[in-house]
């Protein structure tokens, strides 16, 4: 580059920089006194806008439309009244670059953050196709098209940059079109993806052609290929970084400032027309702004951000669509306000037949193009077909990016006359109105003709009876409301009427509660109708639903992990639409190891060492060609070929050095050849000693192709002809980079110790392990709480039940043998999960006690303040806690609490037991010998009748009726054998060791010893804690997942146990009484006679109960009001501790 070219460019940076400048400017600082005509038409023009969307959703004409008629009836008022004159030239003043750089950016990126990432993951290769091969087919059909009619003659430029407003499409208006049609999910995340590259890709190639345009003018000496390649390259390339870059900076920087939301969102407002105007000031070296807002807004979602911004992300997520809904109102009006009053002169009826013509000619080819590019669409999987071909084409919505691009074409000063300019405009825009008033009527009857709802009759019975649940909800909470005391006097009759809501899902004829039986065509046995593989697959999609909450609802509890929360969000993701497959542990697992860099490697280092080894072959059988085989596969004829790599790498960089390469070119082009001859020698004595293998293997393949670059290079070297000088210049330097890729040969030295390094890596990734095992078990635990709203079949719940139980078992196999491996890192990340749930549970106490007046906004904004530096410790908390000793772990058990004289007395009678892997601890049937402190390994818990299991976890309730074989593992620092200890009962499942087991184990009778002469105290607290577990899961399954944690730790602060009489009739409910939880036996309802088996829920309407077996106990909830009267009344159902009474007196 000379200096010409540099002061040249400088110039045009000097002139965009001012010319922006001048924009800014001439809006705010040339004429303030149009400020309040300004202010005044933004406001009338939201407030019309927010009424229409409100008012007219249904009405035949598109809102768009309307603002645009809306617009250009103010323009043509404004040729009758100079006062209304003022208002619209403060309008028609804007420019075309600064009415592109104010709206479109809020569009672009509002459309792409609202994505699902993970679908647009899986049909990534089908957007591709779509918007780069199919886009190229589209765009040289329309350039066919415009050169073959004579109503509308053009230059080539101007073709160019008419043929990319054709084939842009609007992201926005397309999402908004097919959001309520029922579209599968594949097909809308295609169409939304294919929607938003579309546009993107038409925006950057119609900057592209217009500046090479503006080039081309004002330069002498211009290169149009070089010029091209390189915009495309860096339009892509630089802006993809940049916006990868930009996405990483706003996560860390939501990631370590807890501040105001005000500033977070002004900041981020911010940011993005920063981001923007930088990359449009860099448009010189190829950066194109829109394509990196979109990739910004693509790689931020919901577990990009550390937890506790969730509310303030759902503010912004309400603040961008409003903010990209008065860009939409004000680009459709002003649409109508910027166009010239002169285009209008150009315009006859002609002109709008010509347009509609050009509407169907564009329906036409790209239903051709996307038929043409069906078969590969169809073979990369998800459903594809000729029906949704169809709809991809009658849902491109056209409207912003198109007129804007209109605009900037109309007001451009190289690119024709005004006539053209003036058509061209006015063909854009109308297009775009026919388009959205077309395909509004024609897309819904479309999607209906061919079958594309995604709503079937077995979704929308499970849709029925799923709000019937809701109506019966609704009912049973009213029914208890009944009960108190402050709302005996309301008019229930009135109330319950207005609680009736009319079901949205019922069909015109009369519903069956029964399920019709059908034969099986294969089998001819009767089976529920229910049953089929619609109702699975729609019972998977709502598993996998439920999961994916899960997981989200964890990362924003702080018990998951960011890493391990996008990683099980993305691997739900990924199974949304693929038929008969479904999560697992071994799916996850694959999940995690495609995603994983270090996976990846691994796997490729692995085929390359198989392939290195089974390269040598069958030796021929020619002497000739055997003593080549032999030489050739010598490790000195191996390691030759490495020295000689390493010997040419030297001339090699000498040939990069511009005055060393002058100073020895003649030597550099003998040593050359030299080694250009030894790799000739070594691949014809290969292809002699491998025959036909020499082909079938990828690496001989690449240094052949290497070697045939390096002859064709020595062929450049000595053609000398001055007209393709430039051209042979560029040549050589890319066979110069090309030569450099030998150097990759000597990684095949390196690769088993990069294997031992990989693998050294991936061992110290436990903690990632771990807790994608902790959140994928307690994901599933969630699944078990809600299987029964799943699906309305019960042979459907049953399947899901088996196997999420089964995917259970295993996960907690697997997270057992972590614990056994590695005890220090499941330590570590127990203690610093329970860490950020305490917490959590401490500001949202703050946040009860503001609400309630306890404390003002000042006290709690400091408590807040503490809290937050607490947790800003917590995000580099990566300390190693050692695992528990004998003592430590019976200082931890729950029943004994803390108390030295109730530990000292246990640990008296305690033995440590040790158990060899495989080794049964007690089998189902035994009768109880004591209890097991797990201190380290794991060990298999199954049993095969329904019953609680063991203490610490509780089974599924009796009350189900499709039970099955249970199987469960649990690890260091649980208990086992309580239960049957307390009911002395037999063993209702059976203890297998999985690992080398160490146990602490109390026998019975000094445990009853305990309770009698140490401290009763011990039988109660022990019964609590059985009762805490059962009742933490029923208690979960009926509040509301957002905020349980805290609202379960508060009740479960205010309980106790009570024993119930057989046969004597006990009072449960009362004012203060929140819950009834049956945690062992049986009882009756004495006014329904109807019967309650452990565990379950005993219903608020419930007021008196008796016992129907020998042993009974119950947990009761009350509320936290008047916590002295409760802890008094209680006192006669807990026993009283004999050494505390002996200190006391």
């Amino acid at each position: 580059m000379d200096i010409g070219d540099i002061v040249h460019n400088t110039t045009k940076v000097k002139e965009r920089v001012t010319t922006q400048t001048d924009h800014l400017r001439g809006w705010f600082l040339i004429n303030p006194q149009d400020l309040p005509e300004i202010i005044l038409i933004l406001s009338l023009i939201c407030t019309i806008g927010a009424f229409l969307n409100m008012y007219l959703k249904d009405f035949p004409i598109p809102l768009p439309v309307i603002l645009f008629l809306f617009g250009c009836s103010f323009e043509i008022l404004s040729f009758t009244s100079y006062q209304i004159q003022a208002y619209a030239d403060a309008i028609q003043w804007m420019s075309p670059k600064l009415f592109f750089g104010i709206f479109t950016p809020i569009i672009i990126f509002n459309v792409a953050f609202d994505m699902d990432i993970y679908m647009l993951h899986k049909l990534i290769w089908q957007i591709i196709l779509i918007t780069i091969p199919g886009f190229l087919l589209n765009y040289t059909l329309i350039l066919w098209y415009l050169s073959s009619v004579n109503k509308l003659p053009l230059k080539i430029i101007p073709s160019l940059l008419f043929s990319v407003i054709l084939c842009s499409s609007d992201p926005m208006l397309t999402a908004a079109a097919i959001r309520d049609l029922g579209l599968s999910r594949s097909l809308a995340n295609l169409i939304n993806g294919e929607s938003l590259m579309t546009s993107i890709i038409s925006l950057m190639l119609f900057s592209i052609i217009l500046d090479i345009n503006t080039n081309m003018q004002e330069t002498v000496n211009y290169s149009l290929a070089s010029e091209i390649m390189g915009a495309i390259q860096l339009h892509f390339l630089a802006s993809f970084v940049t916006g990868m870059i930009s996405s990483k900076m706003i996560q860390l920087w939501m990631a370590t400032i807890f501040g105001d939301d005000v500033n977070h969102i002004s900041l981020s407002f911010s940011i993005l027309y920063l981001v923007f105007y930088i990359c449009n000031i860099g448009e010189l070296i190829g950066m194109s702004g829109i394509f990196t807002l979109a990739i910004m807004g693509l790689f931020l979602n919901s577990t990009s951000f550390r937890p506790g911004v969730e509310a303030l992300l759902l503010k912004k997520y309400r603040f961008w669509n409003c903010l990209s809904f008065v860009s939409f109102l004000m680009v459709f009006t002003f649409i109508g306000l910027l166009i010239p009053a002169q285009t209008y002169l150009y315009i006859s009826f002609s002109d709008i037949y010509f347009s509609l013509n050009m509407y169907f000619t564009l329906i036409v080819l790209r239903l051709l193009v996307i038929l043409l590019m069906s078969p590969l669409l169809s073979r990369l999987g998800h459903g594809f077909s000729w029906r949704w071909a169809f709809i991809m084409v009658l849902s491109e919505m056209r409207g912003t990016p198109n007129i804007n691009m209109a605009l900037l074409l109309a007001y451009d000063s190289y690119t024709g006359t005004e006539r053209e300019k003036s058509q061209m405009l006015f063909h854009g825009v109308s297009v775009c109105f026919i388009t959205l008033i077309f395909n509004k009527f024609i897309l819904p009857l479309a999607v209906t003709k061919l079958g594309l709802r995604d709503i079937t009759s077995t979704k929308y019975k499970s849709l029925y009876y799923t709000y019937k649940h809701f109506q019966e909800l609704t009912k049973s909470v009213a029914s208890t409301l009944k009960f108190d005391k402050d709302l005996a006097n309301a008019d229930w009759t009135i109330v319950e009427k207005a609680i009736i809501f009319p079901n949205p899902y019922a069909a015109s004829q009369e519903e069956t509660t029964g399920h019709q039986l059908v034969k099986c065509p294969s089998c001819n046995k009767e089976i529920d109708e229910t049953l089929n593989i619609e109702a699975m697959e729609l019972a998977n999609r709502r598993l996998l639903s439920a999961q994916i909450a899960s997981y989200q609802r964890q990362y924003r509890h702080e018990t998951l992990t960011q890493s391990a929360a996008q990683l099980l969000v993305g691997a739900a993701g990924s199974f949304g639409e693929k038929k008969g497959e479904y999560m697992s542990p071994e799916t996850v697992k694959n999940y995690s190891e495609s995603k994983k860099s270090l996976y990846v490697m691994r796997k490729l280092l692995l085929n390359w060492v198989y392939n290195i080894r089974k390269e040598k072959g069958v030796p021929p059988r020619y002497s000739l060609l055997r003593l080549f085989h032999q030489i050739v596969f010598t490790e000195e004829f191996e390691y030759v070929g490495y020295l000689v790599i390493l010997m040419n790498l030297f001339p090699i960089i000498i040939t990069w050095i511009p005055i060393l390469n002058q100073i020895y070119e003649k030597e550099l082009s003998q040593v050359n050849y030299f080694f250009l001859g030894f790799y000739v020698l070594e691949a014809l004595l290969k292809m002699a000693a491998m025959r036909k293998e020499y082909f079938l293997h990828t690496w001989n393949l690449f240094e052949l192709a290497i070697t045939f670059v390096g002859i064709i290079g020595e062929a450049f070297i000595h053609l000398e002809d001055n007209k393709y000088q430039f051209t042979i210049i560029k040549t050589m330097v890319f066979i110069k980079i090309i030569r450099l890729l030998r150097l990759l040969r000597i990684l095949k030295l390196v690769t088993p110790k990069l294997l031992q390094l990989i693998d050294k890596r991936m061992r110290q990734q436990l903690s990632f392990r771990y807790a994608i095992l902790k959140g994928y078990v307690q994901g599933e635990a969630d699944i078990m709480t809600i299987i029964d709203h799943i699906s309305s079949s019960k042979q459907v719940k049953q399947m899901l039940l088996k196997r999420v139980t089964r995917n259970t078992g295993r996960a907690m196999k697997e997270l057992g043998y972590l614990e056994y491996d590695h005890p220090q890192t499941a330590i570590t990340m127990k203690t610093k999960e329970q860490i950020n749930v305490m917490l959590n549970i401490a500001r949202e106490i703050v946040k009860v006690f503001r609400l309630k007046g306890i404390i003002h906004k000042i006290e709690g904004s400091e408590i807040n303040q503490l809290i937050m530096a607490k947790k800003r410790e917590m995000l580099d908390f990566q300390p190693t806690i050692r695992s528990l000793t004998i003592e430590e772990a019976l200082y931890h058990i729950p029943w004994l609490d803390k108390d030295q004289d109730h530990i000292a007395f246990i640990q008296e009678g305690a033995t440590v037991v040790t158990f060899d892997c495989g080794n049964d601890i007690f089998e189902e049937g035994d009768e109880p010998r004591g209890i097991y402190v797990i201190i380290s390994g794991m060990v298999k818990l199954q049993r095969s009748k329904p019953g609680l299991g063991n203490g610490q976890i509780p089974w599924e309730s009796e009350e189900k009726d499709f039970q099955i074989t249970h199987t469960d593992y649990v690890i260091s620092g649980e208990i086992i054998g309580e239960l049957n200890c307390l009911t002395n009962e037999p063993m209702k499942y059976s203890a297998t060791c999985k690992t080398v087991v160490e146990t602490c184990f109390i026998s019975r009778k000094h445990l009853f010893d305990a309770f009698k002469q140490c401290c009763p105290l011990i039988e109660y607290k022990m019964w609590l804690k059985i009762g805490l577990s059962i009742t933490a899961k029923k208690v979960r399954e009926n509040l509301s997942y957002e905020d349980w944690n805290y609202k379960m730790q508060l009740r479960l602060c205010n309980m106790y146990v009570k024993d119930i009489p057989m046969n004597t009739k006990t009072d449960i409910y009362d004012e203060a009484v929140i819950y009834v939880i049956l945690i062992h036996g049986s009882v009756e309802d004495c006014q329904l006679r109807k019967a309650y088996k452990a565990p379950s829920l005993i219903p608020i309407t419930c007021h008196q109960i008796q016992g129907t077996e020998n042993f009974t106990k119950i947990m009761i909830l009350q509320t936290s009001i008047d916590v002295k009267k409760f802890r008094w009344n209680t006192k006669k159902y807990v026993p009283s501790c004999k050494h505390s009474l002996a200190s006391q007196s």
